[in-house]
């Protein structure tokens, strides 16, 4: 683990961003199998009143998909790493999606050759996870590298033990950068935790705005700070809480594998 230390305690007068998986919640085996720890929805709605609202999530998720795991709360997301974003109002915004197609149809004849490999579509990507499958990290890439090679509109990301192509020059960065612009966002500092390479983008957005950026478990980073699991995520965030000075419920996640593989 780098020596960064970990976020200072957050304050009524900033704006909070979070990541879901490897930052909300431990990663799991596939998407649809993660936890949401007990506690952690009603801390993160303790948290979005005390900062007057400015509380979004950030994520590689489709948007109502993080309102599925944080059932009964409708926060100001961003989902597919920005493509769709719903503001404080509840107003949608949604870039249309490529012609996914043929990457579609590549990555299922992919996986039906190695059943161990993932599909996910979503609106406006194909995410293709090898975490069952680590061995075929190079195939997956070298597959999909030809064929968007010819496609300037699409990108391949490349996070935790998945490969997604998706539309190119949109990423978290330029979502925190559209909710920094809006109430009740708009003059607080910007604090973003998130564990993964698809997380960089919104740590070079945030820390030249003075806000504070943390990363989240092992590896490289361009975050000024680090907490070493989901755990300690949500501890620091409970620190903060109202909600921690009554001392009921919120357990928060068991210690997990901060080596964890996922996009989102």
């Amino acid at each position: 683990m780098s020596k960064q230390p970990p976020p200072p305690g957050l304050t009524p007068d900033d704006a909070l961003f979070l990541d879901f998986d490897g930052t909300l919640v431990a990663i799991a085996e596939t998407p649809e199998a993660v936890e949401v720890p007990g506690g952690l929805v009603a801390l993160l709605g303790d948290l979005h009143d005390w900062l007057g609202g400015a509380l979004a999530v950030v994520s590689g998720r489709q948007i109502d998909t993080l309102d599925r795991f944080l059932a009964p709360l409708r926060l100001p997301s961003a989902g597919e790493h920005g493509v769709q974003r719903r503001d404080a109002e509840g107003h949608m915004r949604e870039q249309p999606p490529p012609d996914l197609v043929p990457i579609l149809e590549v990555a299922n004849q992919l996986a039906g050759a190695h059943p161990d490999l993932l599909v996910e579509r979503k609106h406006a990507a194909v995410a293709l996870h090898y975490r069952r499958a680590p061995h075929l990290e190079a195939l997956c890439r070298q597959v999909l590298t030809e064929l968007i090679a010819s496609r300037p509109q699409l990108e391949l990301l490349h996070g935790k033990a998945v490969f997604e192509v998706k539309p190119a020059g949109i990423h978290k960065g330029i979502a925190i950068a559209a909710f920094m612009q809006e109430a009740p966002f708009a003059g607080r500092r910007p604090v973003f935790a998130g564990d993964d390479t698809t997380d960089e983008h919104a740590f070079a957005v945030v820390q030249p705005l003075g806000g504070i950026a943390v990363k989240v478990g092992s590896g490289t980073t361009l975050a000024h700070h680090r907490l070493e699991s989901t755990r300690a995520v949500f501890e620091w965030l409970a620190a903060a809480s109202p909600a921690s000075l009554r001392g009921s419920g919120a357990a928060g996640p068991a210690a997990d594998s901060s080596d964890s593989r996922t996009t989102e």
